[in-house]
């Protein structure tokens, strides 16, 4: 018996390049797609967010003087590129799934309707959410915690490619780094653990929305945090 019933999925762009380092491995989106549907078997709602990193990044657009609304615009568009991906290999496996927009593209995907994409949820369709907020200087871990709340997920997973869960220091810098089996939303702002923007973990501690941080390169993990088996990090409002 699974233990969470409504998720929400978070994949950052960077998970989908893969060993390529930039666009989508095959690979590993196949890989995503295919566990998916072992939670989906399950019986359980499957919301997604997917990050834009793996082909541009809005902040490293601004960085280099580019203008920061616009380059957060170009991120939204990048979500929606490996939004549509996802679900391709969503569907290609016989998952049924749907494509909702925060910025509206009629022609490639739903506008984000609150009442649909639950609906959508309770049919036990895949929504995967595309284009962040829809808003620039607001990231995707934003809009998966906004979405979380607004569809009551029971949590959010968070899918890393590099890392397993939270740790006290980047573990591939520190090798004393000390990784937490759990730890609240206020030691993760209080100590500036890189594990979300401080808007969304904000939103998540006001809310009250779990967060299981695990690592998406071994096959099972989600179903494994699905079940709530002891993988990674859980972070709560009260560690």
């Amino acid at each position: 018996m699974q233990k969470f019933n409504r998720v929400v999925l978070k994949l950052s762009g960077e998970a989908l390049a893969g060993e390529l380092g930039y666009g989508i491995d095959p690979t590993v989106i196949q890989s995503v797609a295919k566990q998916v549907k072992e939670i989906i078997e399950l019986d359980v709602e499957v919301a997604v967010v997917v990050g834009g990193g793996n082909i541009w990044r809005g902040m490293a657009g601004s960085a280099k003087g580019m203008d920061r609304a616009t380059a957060d615009y170009m991120g939204m568009l990048a979500t929606v590129m490996n939004s549509l991906a996802l679900q391709d290999s969503l569907e290609d496996i016989g998952v049924e799934s749907r494509v909702q927009t925060s910025i509206e593209m009629r022609q490639v995907a739903e506008p984000y309707i609150r009442r649909k994409a639950i609906r959508h949820l309770e049919k036990k369709r895949v929504v995967i959410f595309a284009a962040g907020t829809g808003n620039p200087y607001f990231s995707t871990d934003t809009t998966a915690a906004l979405r979380a709340a607004e569809i009551e997920a029971e949590v959010i997973l968070m899918a890393k490619n590099k890392v397993d869960g939270v740790y006290s220091a980047d573990p591939s810098v520190d090798e004393n780094a000390k990784k937490y089996s759990s730890i609240s939303y206020m030691d993760v702002l209080k100590e500036g653990l890189a594990v979300m923007d401080t808007t969304a973990s904000s939103l998540c501690m006001d809310n009250n929305i779990p967060l299981v941080v695990f690592s998406i390169m071994e096959e099972g993990n989600i179903k494994k945090a699905v079940l709530g088996e002891k993988i990674g990090t859980i972070v709560r409002g009260n560690s």
